[in-house]
Order: structure tokens, then C-alpha cells, then sequence
């Protein structure tokens, strides 16, 4: 459901909810195009076996991931789909700034900038890939705006969601391109309490509820009983999501990159001061994010950055081991 929190002074209104697009089912990887929430174009891609995902033109946004019927991300109920607000949920890229508090794009202006959809050979969709290019033009008042940034979206055909950032430093910018980076993902939970995080034990971690002075995570898994916002330094390549109440394990699994994970979840009290967010929607999601934090990247003129993640869903029984993320992929 696309509920649409009007920002205006006048009555509140909804956006068109948008109409299922394309075909229920294909026997082949099948990409289109439509629109979304608010009147937002939007890329489709789909796999044969249900699964399918939708990325909005506006923020180069994936706002969907499906298996079947069953929402893999979390879309907050009271999101906005106007610029220049932000979409809270799905997976927003937080380029080229990863915190600033003092205006409204502090996590970088790609969430809030219109892409366009690469229609060339190049990105066309593979015999067993469903995939779309996106690309950002910086403005002029954009800074820094002497870049070229890709993202690549691809459903694999096991239904895996991967997602390439290529982002370069134009040969004649003649100035250092420097930024942090973060696929700021929203996994859906059934609740936060039955969610815990594997592979993180004894890797140094960011708090930014204590000024971001850095410790050690000693528990052997993540779990949610409080606000949560930490960036964990130097960490393994792959991390499990695990909801215990529905047996779903999700695994995120990265390239060198993107050395830091961000854990986030709001609670209840910082839930309240969020304007898009309903009082009791964290706990229906948790935030854990691929992304390049505690240090800055910096390319010289003509360098070239690529960061990858890709996202893999597993549904288990009680009598199943919890499978090794990587047997996953």
C-alpha cells in the first residue's frame, strides 16, 4: 500500500496507488517499466519462481524485493514520495555523504535526486539475470559534481538481489573526489525482539549513541532490546539476519569495498520523533548496511570506485541447521 504523508499546508491527500504491472508469472528473467507510488516511474524485474523486485527512477531506489507474495524490505507506512523528502524504507543510497545532521540531505543527495534508466545493449537483461542500469548526472550546484555514478540492479535467477555502484572521478575534474557510501538496506522482520545478527563477534564497532567512541562486540550475535546505531569496522564479507519467529535467515554478502556494516534500529522512544515513521514501526525492521564509513574514499581525477552487495533469503524449519551464509550464495 503507497500511503503518502502530505508535508503542505493544505488537507492531506494519497498518491495513486500503483497497478500491478507486467505479467503474474514469466519463464524467462523480464524487465519493464511503470510507475509507482505517487506517480514515480519505475523499473520492474522479475524471475521465473515469483520472485521479482521494483527500483524507483527517484533516489535509483530498490523499494521492493519479493519472493512470491512475501515483502522482503520494509517500506515505512508514512513515507513521503516527493522531493525533496527522502523514501524511508526499501534501500536508499547514501552518497556522497553518510552523516550530516544539519539539513535535509544528511545522508547525500542520491536519495533525493532523479536517475535515468540506461536503455543501451550493455545493460540489457541476461539469459538468466533480470537487470537494469541506473545513472545519476550531478547538477551544478551539487557538491561534488564532477562524478559519473552507475548502479547496476540485477535478480539473479536463485532470486538474489545484487546491486554494483560505479562511481567515477571525471578525467577533468582536476580536484580529488572524496565520499562515503552506504546501501542503507530496511530488511523486514516479523518482530525486532526474535531478530539476531550473526558475524560481527569481536569486531570493533562506532556507537554513535556514545558520541561514536569505539569498543569491541563481544556477543556472539546482535540482538534488539534498546536503540541500536553502530558502524562496525573491518568486517567479514558476510553477515546473517536471522528472524527466529518466521525461520528466515537473510545473508549479505559484500566486496572489499565496503568494509563497514551499520546496524540501526530507532526503538520506541526515537520512533516517536520520526515524522515518516509510525510510533510502533521499528519494530517491523532493522537497517543493516553494506558501506564504506570510518573512512573516507578519495579518487583521483579518472579513478574509478565499484562497491558491491548482494542479498540472499533463506527459509528454514526448526529441525534444519541454520545454514552457513556462505552455502547461501
Amino acid at each position: 500500500m503507497c500511503d503518502f504523508l502530505d508535508m503542505s499546508s493544505s488537507s492531506s491527500s494519497s498518491s495513486s496507488e500503483p497497478a500491478p504491472f507486467g505479467p503474474a508469472d514469466v519463464d524467462k528473467p523480464w524487465v519493464g517499466f511503470g510507475t509507482g507510488c505517487n506517480g514515480l516511474r519505475s523499473v520492474y524485474l522479475r524471475q521465473p519462481g515469483g520472485y521479482s523486485a521494483e527500483i524507483y527512477v527517484y533516489g535509483g531506489q530498490v523499494m521492493s524485493w519479493k519472493k512470491g507474495a512475501e515483502e522482503l524490505l520494509y517500506l515505512s507506512r508514512k513515507a513521503v514520495f516527493r522531493h525533496p523528502f527522502p523514501i524511508r524504507g526499501g534501500i536508499p543510497i547514501c552518497f556522497p555523504r553518510f552523516f550530516n545532521d544539519k539539513n535535509m540531505e544528511h545522508h547525500g543527495f542520491a536519495r533525493v535526486r532523479l536517475w535515468s534508466i540506461d536503455a543501451s545493449p550493455n545493460a540489457a537483461t541476461s539469459p538468466d539475470r533480470a537487470s537494469t542500469d541506473l545513472i545519476l548526472m550531478p547538477s551544478k550546484t551539487d557538491r561534488p559534481n564532477k562524478f559519473d555514478y552507475r548502479i547496476r540492479i540485477i535478480l539473479e535467477s536463485n532470486g538474489d538481489l545484487t546491486m554494483i555502484s560505479r562511481i567515477q572521478n571525471r578525467k577533468g575534474s582536476g580536484k580529488l573526489l572524496t565520499f562515503h557510501f552506504s546501501y542503507h538496506t530496511y530488511f523486514s522482520v516479523s518482530d525486532i525482539s526474535e531478530v539476531r545478527i550473526e558475524g560481527l563477534e569481536n569486531v570493533d564497532y562506532l556507537d554513535y549513541l556514545q558520541n561514536k567512541n569505539r569498543f569491541t562486540e563481544k556477543a556472539e550475535a546482535i540482538t534488539f532490546d534498546s536503540e541500536v546505531d553502530k558502524v562496525y569496522l573491518g568486517t567479514p564479507h558476510m553477515i546473517s539476519v536471522i528472524d527466529r519467529k518466521i525461520n528466515r535467515t537473510f545473508t549479505i554478502r559484500k566486496d572489499g569495498a565496503l568494509p563497514d556494516i551499520v546496524v540501526w534500529n530507532p526503538w520506541r522512544t526515537k520512533a516517536k520523533e520520526i515524522f515518516d515513521l509510525g510510533n510502533k514501526e521499528y519494530r517491523n525492521f532493522v537497517c543493516v548496511e553494506a558501506a564504506a564509513v570510518e573512512n573516507a574514499i578519495t579518487l583521483d581525477p579518472g579513478e574509478v570506485w565499484t562497491g558491491t552487495q548482494r542479498l540472499s533469503v533463506h527459509h528454514w524449519t526448526d529441525s534444519d541447521v541454520l545454514p552457513d551464509p556462505g552455502n547461501i550464495l
